[in-house]
């Protein structure tokens, strides 16, 4: 009894308060600015090691009282504050894709600034407020910090109702998400509104951090950044809108925490029960995977789907002679060993994850459809290589993905872009906690869980410079049936989906099936990219080559480069993977630049949150205008935007061109 009570009751609440408070400020700030922050752990993370800077013995040893109240009243505001005006105060109005690379580049930069503050070098460590002090009730001791987080919890809730629904400023913050102007007709300052949900939710953020910091078994930027899943899981149950449900949710998720820790401690289970601790760490990433499929998404308070993307349209023949270009020089590069042996091994890594990025930009550059999960549904395939060998292993792979990617997207169909980001990042880091993580279940994989799997290569194909020029080709190969499907049927019902499901479902364009298809052919691409990247490393391939955070290469700032290079171009792959590998060579090659490297996809992904064409598609724009200048002819008046036979005269419309209207406007579907 005094182990259900200590479980179930003091651990349970203590977590479902901290849980709670994490995810009331979310809540906070997603009901009053309308934008889903997923940097909202990393800025509880930031607050937490300054806590620790500003009060640990080790660091200034400043007394603790005085460190929480700066943290909370004077650092969580002014990082709420400079947030909004640098950054969340241009996202007014913004489509949800564009908040979502914005606030993951946020997060990928904070736990950057925290590496490079705090370097990982060195153990820290948070103690509880009153470390050792506890009072005994019903013959469990309960500490003082269990106890403080507790009461932060009941405070914070009753100060949240207190503020929103009691207060003009509370009214006002509820009412400027849905209508600013109305809102400032009546008064109130929208931008200064804006602000002061900022500041709130950071501090909480902190306040959050700072409780959960002593439970960690490590002390890390990554560690501490991931638990914000927990505030996700619980915030859902609310659909981002009711406090109270908020809560309720927090406190589910707790006590089936701990009761799993319960039955392993009293190996209720059996010869299960040691695997019990594994599905308690992976608790909140499956209850956001149940909440986000059972609990139907709040369509009056999600963003405008606008997509900002311009899908350029190339001809096949163009991409196959960039492509074939691409071949000859990684096999110059290859064959005369113009770089070192490292630098070759970080282009390899590039090659291969562009064949994951080219994934992306089938799915979310053409198709709309938000992913996180790529680099993760990639670990599969690598998975499969290493089980299975490099050939029947890659081929299992390859499929094995696109069934994943098929049942992923079966809760996708009824979802728009907040609702499905979170789900792959959820399943994503459910793969990476449960089927090839440190907790996963299956003991056979634990080899490659550590990172000390090895991939053999297809035979022919084992040495270095074999290989390089292999990955090259299959790149290209890649590349070029993605143009071929743009520019086909396919394509066009991909861009009619992404431009406008209603209008489509109007027309009689099948969404169900062409999702199911998007996906799984996108898996399938990604796993593919990972099997290679697999049989490039050879040896140490394991977890950390596809972690959502971990890892030299991990999967968020993966996104962030994609979209760097251009989410919506093959060519874009190309240069977004070179540029995801080279920043950390050139960090490792040149220590004054080591620190930018690291920081750049963060930054790179705020910078391009406003336009997400990418560097490729801007510099090709670019390049067209001062063409045009140089020739002295207006660019938006060029003969073939014009639709004329080129001198000026109005020409007839191309075979092509006319069944390309016909798609376009629903007359050849399902003919």
């Amino acid at each position: 009894m005094e182990d259900v009570l200590r479980y179930l009751v003091i651990f349970a609440l203590q977590s479902a308060a901290v849980y709670a408070v994490a995810a009331s400020g979310l809540v906070v700030t997603y009901t009053t600015t309308g934008v889903f922050n997923f940097a909202h752990g990393a800025i509880g993370m930031i607050i937490a090691f300054s806590f620790w800077q500003l009060s640990s013995s080790a660091a200034w040893d400043l007394p603790v009282l005085p460190s929480l109240l700066f943290c909370l009243f004077v650092l969580g505001p002014a990082i709420g504050w400079l947030l909004d005006r640098v950054l969340m105060s241009r996202l007014g109005g913004a489509s949800t894709i564009t908040t979502i690379v914005a606030t993951i580049g946020l997060l990928v930069a904070l736990v950057s600034i925290a590496g490079i503050v705090w370097p990982q070098s060195q153990v820290r460590r948070v103690p509880d407020f009153f470390e050792g002090e506890s009072i005994t009730l019903l013959d469990v001791n309960v500490s003082y910090h269990r106890i403080i987080a507790l009461v932060a919890a009941i405070a914070v809730a009753i100060g949240l109702r207190a503020l929103l629904f009691n207060t003009r400023l509370g009214t006002a913050m509820r009412a400027v998400v849905d209508s600013p102007d109305l809102t400032a007709l009546n008064g109130a300052n929208p931008r200064r509104i804006g602000s002061v949900s900022w500041m709130l939710g950071c501090s909480l953020a902190g306040l959050a951090g700072i409780l959960i910091a002593p439970e960690l078994p490590a002390f890390t930027p990554v560690a501490l950044t991931l638990l914000v899943i927990q505030a996700y899981a619980a915030a859902m149950v609310g659909r981002l809108r009711s406090l109270p449900l908020t809560f309720l949710g927090a406190l589910i998720l707790a006590e089936i925490e701990n009761g799993l820790a319960l039955a392993q401690a009293k190996e209720w289970a059996g010869s299960f029960s040691p695997s019990l601790g594994d599905l308690a760490a992976a608790a909140p990433v499956l209850m956001l995977l149940i909440v986000l499929v059972v609990i139907r998404e709040d369509r009056a308070a999600l963003r405008p789907e606008r997509f900002g993307f311009k899908v350029p349209r190339p001809s096949v023949a163009s991409v196959a002679v960039s492509m074939a270009a691409l071949v000859f020089v990684a096999a110059v590069v290859s064959v005369t060993g113009v770089f070192a042996v490292g630098t070759m091994n970080e282009l390899g890594k590039g090659l291969a994850l562009g064949i994951v990025m080219l994934s992306l930009v089938l799915l979310t550059g053409w198709a709309g459809q938000v992913s996180l999960a790529q680099l993760g549904l990639a670990g599969v395939a690598a998975l499969a290589v290493w089980k299975l060998g490099p050939v029947t292993g890659l081929v299992v792979g390859v499929v094995a993905t696109a069934v994943v990617g098929a049942i992923v997207a079966l809760p996708a169909l009824r979802m728009r872009s907040l609702y499905l980001a979170l789900t792959t990042m959820a399943f994503a880091l459910l793969l990476e906690r449960v089927v090839y993580g440190e907790n996963a279940l299956v003991e056979s994989f634990q080899p490659f869980a550590s990172g000390n799997a090895r991939a053999d290569r297809i035979p022919g194909l084992e040495g270095d410079t074999a290989f390089f020029v292999f990955l090259a080709v299959v790149f290209g190969l890649v590349a070029v049936g993605l143009t071929v499907i743009r520019n086909g049927h396919f394509g066009r019902r991909l861009a009619a989906m992404k431009d406008s499901p209603a209008a489509c479902a109007t027309l009689g364009l099948d969404l169900t099936v062409t999702k199911l298809q998007v996906f799984a052919l996108s898996a399938a691409i990604a796993g593919l990219g990972g099997g290679l990247l697999a049989m490039w490393k050879v040896t140490s391939v394991g977890r950390t080559d596809f972690a959502l955070l971990e890892g030299t290469l991990p999967g968020l700032p993966l996104v962030l480069v994609a979209v760097i290079g251009g989410i919506t171009s093959v060519t874009g792959a190309v240069v977004g993977a070179l540029l995801f590998v080279c920043m950390p060579l050139i960090g490792s090659r040149v220590p004054a630049l080591k620190d930018l490297m690291n920081l750049a996809p963060g930054l790179a992904g705020i910078g391009l949150s406003k336009n997400p064409d990418g560097a490729v598609l801007q510099v090709a724009e670019a390049i067209e205008e001062a063409r045009a200048a140089r020739a002295d002819v207006d660019p938006l008046a060029a003969p073939e935007r014009l639709g004329t036979d080129g001198d000026g005269t109005p020409g007839r419309i191309t075979a092509d061109e006319a069944a390309l209207l016909d798609d376009e406007l629903g007359l050849s579907w399902h003919r």
